[in-house]
């Protein structure tokens, strides 16, 4: 196969034309043609998102509405659970959850945000597993819902300290909203549904909007001199600053929510001891990592040099000798730090802040520190 015909492979998002015209550098992710980076480059993209806005094209992900055939959002909500180790019951309307599809081993099929929109769930799950999922959704839950897959709406993200400010002048509800709720609004006269969250650690929103419509919607946020479009370089480098997992990379089916250090996403209603303990795939063995301790765990790992060490680098106990006690999923150059930042997994037992390890770079060993993520604060409004 050529490499143009790996292109045309490629799908593309309703930005696509947008993309290329503001001089997007396009690569291949998740099966979509988006841009890594717009000509300013990553640097000033990532820092524009932590000082002013940043506007991401995050319409490769999947978006699915679960409407529950008895009318009532409650036994959607339990059907949920059936899948996922969270208590999706008690999400108020108007709100959502960050939620986990598991495996019968306990491991994750996927990450995913979960809203209450008053008579059904919107559900918004990553590029690379959305046909997984929904196939996933529509095995099990089918008899209580319909599973209807949005694949006419783009999603985009607008993130940063000045994110209120922007959309404000576009939609009158925005500055009353707090993190993670989120709804129907109208967004510049268009009908969206807009989520206050993200995945940079800043204050920000997510827009779901008509695919014919987000074109005009996206120029029209980029008209306001405080934002700036933002590619997958600088999403990545603010996520992996922010702490948060990326799927397939810090998180995967091998992975429970215990070792990945998720305690905090499963409510105590669905842990052992709880009003809806268990019920959900791999609960025994998720539940006894609660109970008992899981043997690893997600770290954040910061180098004291300048080199960044890359996901995939081995971790050792010591700077010579010795089988790999760990591996780095996650590793850059984190520009607010001006340091190298990484994650990874390390043996419970050598977890604590501030133990030394070493990542083996080109041959050489390279001392880390495990330090406390988030490693930038996040500025959230709660």
């Amino acid at each position: 196969m050529s490499v143009r015909d790996d292109k045309e492979s490629l799908k593309r998002t309703p930005l696509h034309s947008l993309h290329v015209s503001l001089g997007g550098k396009m690569v291949p992710f998740a099966g979509y043609d988006m841009p890594v980076q717009y000509p300013a480059g990553v640097l000033k993209e990532h820092l524009q998102t932590r000082n002013a806005a940043g506007l991401f094209d995050v319409s490769h992900m999947g978006q699915i509405a679960l409407r529950p055939k008895s009318g009532k959002v409650e036994d959607a909500a339990r059907a949920l659970e059936r899948l996922v180790p969270q208590d999706i019951v008690a999400i108020a309307p108007g709100r959502q959850r960050y939620a986990q599809f598991t495996n019968a081993d306990g491991g994750l099929l996927d990450d995913l945000m979960v809203a209450n929109f008053g008579d059904h769930l919107f559900l918004v799950v990553n590029a690379a597993c959305k046909a997984e999922d929904e196939a996933h959704l529509r095995a099990n839950l089918a008899g209580d819902c319909v599973i209807d897959s949005l694949a006419d709406r783009a999603l985009i993200a607008l993130q940063g300290p000045k994110a209120e400010s922007v959309l404000a002048k576009l939609c009158a509800e925005a500055p009353s909203m707090k993190f993670m709720d989120a709804g129907p609004h109208r967004v510049a006269g268009i009908d969206c549904f807009v989520s206050r969250s993200g995945y940079t650690g800043e204050d920000g929103f997510e827009i779901s909007v008509p695919a014919a419509d987000v074109e005009h919607l996206a120029k029209t946020l980029l008209d306001n001199p405080d934002v700036m479009p933002i590619g997958l370089g600088a999403r990545d480098s603010l996520r992996l600053e922010a702490g948060l997992c990326l799927y397939g990379h810090d998180i995967d089916t091998g992975t429970t929510p215990v070792e990945a250090g998720l305690e905090w996403s499963v409510q105590k209603s669905r842990r052992t001891g709880g009003a809806r303990a268990g019920g959900f795939p791999g609960a025994e063995k998720i539940l006894a990592h609660f109970d008992n301790g899981a043997s690893r765990r997600r770290v954040g790992l910061l180098a004291q040099g300048r080199a960044p060490v890359r996901e995939g680098a081995l971790l050792f106990a010591d700077s010579a000798g010795g089988e790999p006690i760990g591996a780095v999923t996650s590793g850059g150059f984190g520009p607010s730090l001006n340091a190298p930042v990484a994650m990874g997994y390390l043996p419970t037992s050598q977890s604590a802040l501030g133990t030394q390890v070493f990542a083996e770079v080109r041959g050489q060993r390279l001392p880390l520190t495990v330090a406390a993520m988030p490693f930038v604060k996040n500025t959230y409004k709660r």
